[in-house]
């Protein structure tokens, strides 16, 4: 079995999940339209070179809406990077922005390269270079566009991006706000590495809370039990296997990758696989699951299971093979794996689409937290850790000295811990997820003519934009 084929493109297929939510939301003609657009798209070329060559780079950064400032979105390093899916990225990027309540509009970036062809060196010098034309075009800062990291960047990227931003605007104290997901030790934030996963954990968590959604696809409440598999074990998919498993005790029973897939009804350890994977470089193999061939390795999207967590780029599930999909659930942590033609039939199988516009914000989310830190030049934590430690001490000895007994000291030490930033990260995060979807799931229940969530999360996120732009006074 090949890949399957998209009918629609990524960039078609936001515009129509945009077109089926617009009537929905009683906004007039011309704000939808301004909603829609990409206001700004900046498309460059570049000299680096490599070796003793000179090679001419294409490169991209799309700025979706200005309804909010600073815009924020990722950058990506990919082959496949165009300015068609970095318009969508973009796009995409003002809705999620809006729906988890996040004040940025949105924006995207892309670099056309495949980042493993590349050594450290080089690759340092193509970042320095685009980050200098986005310096050049006034497209970054901590209060224009501030980037962070996609598919194919990390914690190194944003690191050599804030390193030339702060050389170009030396005298920028909020400097370290002109990107996030940076290292810790280079004014990141504690969380930002798993903070898409366990965003896609806690929105999945919160879906499966629901006894009304449950109960309607023969499925129990809560996620212990439940079985998942998994395309992609990059950051995303990675971290979501994990956290699954060991706090949602949750089955991984499959898991895609490049190089072919898994399946094992009985349950896959993510812990030992992703040890075994980068002891052999492949999931091939792994003890105890069958394996399929890299051509054959999208069938394993096609297997029984609870829950079909697409963590890994966009088209993926389509008219050729969502008729095959059995989960009940699909959970997506990518962007656009479903095309809106192959949304079509999930939809009318009953499947449960929990939408990438929101299941994959808690990046965008704790980037956010990371460009707060930057701006108040503080960790979280700093001025309560110590007072809230010492007022739980006090209560607990308030609690011996009244019961006449005695708290062990481990017990007092877990009562008593003040939150660290991280604790205070994945609260903040927790929180958002849970209010988000619940704002979602209530439009949609509010809304008799949206039966999908990601319709009612469409209109949520337009309304909020909408008010947004007619608060302004541009549309009377």
């Amino acid at each position: 079995m090949t890949e399957p084929t998209a009918q629609v493109s990524f960039y078609q297929s936001v515009i129509n999940y945009f077109d089926k939510a617009a009537p929905h939301t009683g906004l007039h003609k011309g704000l939808l339209g301004q909603i829609k657009t990409c206001n700004s798209v900046y498309r460059m070329h570049f000299p680096v070179k490599i070796g003793s060559e000179y090679q001419v780079i294409e490169a991209y950064r799309v700025q979706h809406s200005h309804h909010r400032l600073p815009t924020k979105g990722g950058i990506r390093y990919s082959i496949h990077v165009s300015q068609e899916e970095v318009m969508a990225l973009a796009t995409l990027m003002t809705f999620k922005c809006a729906i988890v309540n996040v004040p940025f509009g949105g924006a995207k970036g892309g670099v056309k390269i495949n980042p493993w062809e590349y050594t450290p060196g080089q690759l340092e010098k193509i970042t320095r270079r685009y980050t200098t034309e986005l310096i050049k075009r006034n497209f970054i800062g901590p209060s224009i566009d501030v980037p962070a990291p996609d598919y194919g960047t990390g914690s190194r990227e944003m690191a050599w991006i804030y390193d030339t931003y702060r050389t170009f605007k030396e005298n920028d104290i909020d400097a370290a706000g002109c990107v996030t997901g940076k290292p810790v030790t280079q004014h990141g934030i504690w969380g930002r590495d798993e903070a898409t996963g366990r965003g896609v954990y806690y929105g999945i968590r919160e879906a499966c809370n629901h006894k009304e959604d449950m109960t309607s696809r023969g499925m129990s409440l809560g996620t212990s039990g439940k079985t998942m598999i998994i395309q992609g074990l990059g950051n995303v998919g990675s971290f979501t296997g994990r956290i699954a498993q060991s706090e949602g005790d949750m089955k991984i029973i499959g898991v895609s990758e490049m190089e072919g897939g898994l399946y094992n009804p009985k349950g896959i350890d993510i812990f030992k696989l992703l040890d075994y994977r980068r002891e052999t470089g492949s999931i091939l193999g792994f003890p105890g699951a069958k394996s399929f061939e890299k051509k054959d390795r999208t069938k394993v999207l096609e297997q029984e299971c609870d829950i079909l967590v697409p963590a890994a780029l966009e088209n993926q599930i389509t008219t050729e093979n969502a008729p095959n999909i059995k989960a009940k659930i699909i959970a997506e942590a990518a962007n656009g794996p479903i095309t809106s033609k192959g949304e079509e039939i999930l939809l009318e199988k009953g499947v449960l689409i929990i939408p990438d516009l929101f299941l994959n914000a808690g990046g965008v989310t704790v980037s956010y937290f990371e460009w707060l830190k930057n701006l108040s030049h503080m960790r979280f934590g700093r001025m309560e850790k110590r007072f809230n430690q010492n007022t739980y001490d006090s209560l607990i000895n308030l609690i011996e000295d009244t019961t006449k007994s005695t708290i062990g000291e481990r017990e007092r030490r877990v009562i008593a811990k003040g939150a660290d930033e991280i604790d205070l990260v994945r609260s903040g995060l927790e929180e958002t997820m849970i209010t988000s979807y619940n704002e979602i799931r209530e439009t949609m229940k509010r809304k008799k003519k949206i039966t999908d969530l990601r319709t009612a999360a469409f209109v949520g996120a337009i309304q909020k934009i909408g008010s947004d732009y007619l608060n302004m006074g541009v549309f009377p």
